[in-house]
């Protein structure tokens, strides 16, 4: 079946979707920060045990996780896998988490005397959520700071003094994910477009916290012109040595590290790139990920491009490092993108973008954003669906840019 008629059955079936009353039940996650321990102490109480038959958690190989107390029942199969069936009524289940979490020489999560940065994702691990029918859980984050830590950050919007509000419609089981800080931190903030925007940071870190806000005011217009999403919330953190020396996106938020320039010499932007990926939450398959690394680095130099920063002469140089730097690439069919693969993808990018504007010029014409925003609806992406909405963008097959042994494996 072809995706435009997936999308169209999906649509149809929502339509058709019965409205229904759900029992509301509230899920409340508190954290403590233990920063002697490098831990994290975490409650997690469902306000109606009785309406949750199970979660099922991935706790992963790490052995990050301890010191399991439940109300009702709970059972760890292996170590990477943990079981609470909650009691009636009020139900709690807390653990330990290690928060530090070493990427080779340096970190992707840290905890030191004065802050912590980690992701959500690890605080409360993923779960299999097992709920009586017409259950609706309201879920709420909490945290409890050591003396003398001033604040919390999450990308969730506050709904009071260290307290947020999580809500992910793509999910049964709302659980924090994405960045958070906690401790002595400075931030700036700004409202772009519809999104609120936070600027992050332990203090003494480097983090220019100015320019970067200046930067996305000055491309976030046309941000907004290709992606039809704004997210209600924005928040990049930034960490200075030993944490990874690069930028991780999550939905509603992105880490980089502070000593990363905000336009590189080669003139594409990590701060940019990460951006994009925020925006499409574009998620490839079946060796696709030129797809998600290509459009993400694409844009992170046409958004510079469209908002005056770089001129023709500068793009043309920037055209001409990619071709040098990819020239070894004979496939782009990879489970992980590298530097010259996504650089070549780039290009093939930036050669399609020209084919659909010459093949569609006009009253209509049409552009590689149209294509984007079709992808941005999948929930996974491979090069067969990215072929597919392009031949529907264009009206028939791309004559050259596709036409290419690059797509093959």
């Amino acid at each position: 079946m072809s995706i435009r008629h997936t999308l169209l059955s999906a649509v149809l079936m929502s339509l058709a979707a019965p409205a229904w009353s759900a029992t509301r039940v509230d899920l409340d996650y508190h954290v403590t920060f233990l920063p002697e321990s490098d831990q994290a102490e975490v409650r997690v109480t469902v306000a109606k045990g009785e309406r949750i038959n199970s979660l099922d958690f991935n706790l992963g190989d790490e052995g990050a996780y301890s010191d399991f107390k439940a109300d009702g029942q709970w059972r760890q199969e292996g170590a990477s896998r943990g079981i609470w069936q909650p009691g009636k009524g009020a139900s709690t289940l807390s653990y330990r988490v290690k928060v530090s979490h070493p990427r080779g020489e340096r970190y992707d999560a840290r905890m030191t005397p004065d802050w912590a940065l980690m992701r959500g994702d690890d605080l409360i691990p993923s779960a299999r959520l097992d709920q009586q029918d017409k259950t609706e859980l309201v879920a709420r984050l909490q945290f409890e700071l050591p003396k003398g830590w001033g604040g919390v950050e999450t990308g969730w919007p506050r709904i009071g003094k260290n307290t947020f509000r999580i809500d992910n419609p793509q999910r049964k089981f709302d659980r924090p994910t994405g960045w958070i800080l906690a401790g002595k931190i400075g931030t700036r903030r700004a409202t772009l477009g519809e999104t609120d925007v936070t600027i992050a940071a332990p203090i003494g870190e480097g983090m220019r916290r100015m320019d970067v806000l200046t930067l996305l005011t000055f491309i976030w217009p046309e941000a907004q012109a290709v992606f039809p999403r704004d997210p209600a919330k924005l928040l990049i953190v930034g960490a200075g040595d030993p944490m990874w020396r690069g930028g991780l996106s999550a939905p509603n938020s992105y880490y980089m590290h502070s000593d990363r320039p905000l336009v590189s010499e080669n003139g594409t932007s990590s701060l940019v790139h990460e951006l994009v990926h925020v925006f499409t939450r574009i998620s490839a398959s079946d060796d696709s990920d030129w797809i998600t690394e290509g459009l993400a680095e694409y844009y992170a130099i046409e958004l510079m491009r469209r908002a005056g920063g770089l001129s023709e002469d500068r793009y043309q140089k920037i055209r001409e490092h990619l071709v040098r730097w990819s020239k070894p690439v004979k496939s782009l069919r990879t489970k992980r993108s590298s530097g010259p693969v996504t650089a070549r993808a780039v290009l093939l990018l930036q050669e399609l973008d020209r084919e659909i504007r010459q093949t569609t010029k006009g009253e209509h014409q049409r552009s590689l954003d149209d294509v984007t925003r079709g992808l941005m609806r999948l929930d996974k992406v491979t090069t067969r669906d990215f072929v597919e909405i392009v031949e529907n963008v264009m009206g028939g097959r791309s004559p050259k840019a596709l036409d290419t042994d690059l797509l093959k494996r």
